[in-house]
């Protein structure tokens, strides 16, 4: 193992930033993880309903701030993005070359996953199972599916996004829950914070390409002021403390997102800044920059199918009874200690899972993409795999 992290190390270009790849695979398993952590699908008779251990403790609620990490994603995402267009312009790539491979990489995968869930949906309708619980299963495999129409979206329009002041989007975010929450406007106005919500820390990205956050200054400045803002949101404004969804709860920070979630991630993306160079040293470790290209090499994979992991051991487990932080209600620290027991149960499964599929995040490298590790000698082949960045 240690030879074969040596050998993904030399064959990384020098020039590489570590960095971002460690803060990208940071997000994804954030999500993963807090997925896993708070989503659970309780059986009662032959049906099966989502519930959250938020719901019955929300005094768990600083769980969903460690885990809820897109802020960080699309941080990453617009630096990438705003980076790898300039690099394609200088080499003569045209816009269009360079958006369908970044697409390309996108999107592959999911045609995997849209595949095995609608045969799947069929399979469970046809052999009797109840429309609710496979409505159930469905809706929760497909969720991520969201997050990658609104990361292609802001993608397509990356040209006029380069330059773009993060403060527009944060002044519509702002002026949407105004109208929604101080002047009762109409609620669907709050779906217009998914593009403005999520161009913030997009638009944080492409300066962060620009050279505009090299100094510390700038991520105390989003740690600092995102944290105090998201606290008088909650505190004074009535915002939910958590920072996902709460099934039944009145307004979700996430669904659409609101103003405290879009302070939090700026607080998020001022502590990812504030830890570049720790982590740039860290990556100098190739145990653990090989873990982490590993990580960016299926990022897509491992985000499309975490939440299938989870179903699949969850209806296997339904073959022994109900079992503890599986199938019964999280209303209490005993469902929490029983969870963790099953993390590791989650992960081989979606090893599994990975095993199968992450073949379709593969392919040969087109304009527009950029490496992980570089394509080096032939005794070092093995170990210098192409990677994209999402």
């Amino acid at each position: 193992m240690r030879e074969g992290a040596a050998r993904v190390d030399v064959a990384t270009p020098a020039g590489r930033d570590r960095a971002v790849d460690a803060l990208r695979a940071i997000a994804i398993l954030g999500v993963v993880l807090g997925h896993w952590l708070v989503t659970a699908l309780v059986a009662d008779g032959r049906a099966l309903h989502t519930a959250s251990p938020l719901q019955h403790m929300p005094w768990l609620a600083p769980i969903s701030w460690a885990f809820q990490t897109l802020a960080v994603f699309f941080l990453v995402g617009g630096h990438v993005a705003t980076r790898s267009l300039a690099t394609a312009r200088a080499r003569g790539t045209t816009y269009g070359a360079w958006l369908a491979a970044r697409l390309s990489r996108l999107f592959k995968p999911v045609a995997a996953v849209l595949t095995l869930w609608t045969a799947a949906a069929a399979g469970l309708l046809l052999t009797g199972a109840e429309f609710g619980t496979v409505h159930t299963l469905v809706k929760l495999a497909l969720s991520p599916l969201w997050f990658l129409v609104v990361f292609a979206v802001l993608t397509v329009a990356t040209p006029l996004l380069t330059r773009l002041n993060p403060l527009w989007p944060l002044a519509v975010v702002l002026h949407v829950d105004l109208i929604r929450f101080g002047l009762g406007g109409p609620s669907w106005l709050g779906w217009v914070n998914v593009a403005a919500g999520w161009l913030v820390p997009f638009t944080l990205g492409a300066a962060w390409t620009r050279g505009e956050l090299e100094r510390r200054r700038a991520g105390w400045t989003l740690l600092a002021g995102g944290a105090v803002a998201t606290a008088a949101l909650v505190a004074w404004a009535g915002y939910p403390t958590s920072m996902v969804g709460v099934p039944g709860a009145a307004v979700s920070n996430l669904n659409p997102p609101t103003l405290a979630a879009v302070t939090f991630g700026l607080a998020q993306c001022g502590l990812a800044l504030l830890l570049r160079n720790r982590l740039r040293g860290t990556m100098r470790r190739p145990l653990a920059w090989a873990a982490v290209a590993l990580v960016n090499l299926s990022a897509m994979t491992i985000f499309l199918w975490h939440q299938t992991a989870l179903m699949a051991t969850t209806a296997t487990g339904l073959l022994a009874g109900r079992l503890p932080g599986l199938h019964t209600v999280p209303d209490d620290l005993g469902w929490v200690a029983a969870r963790l027991v099953w993390l590791p149960v989650f992960a081989a499964v979606l090893a599994v899972c990975w095993t199968a599929f992450h073949g379709y995040e593969q392919g040969r490298r087109r304009g527009g993409g950029t490496r992980v590790v570089r394509v080096g000698r032939p005794s070092e082949r093995g170990a210098a795999r192409e990677v994209r960045h999402v």
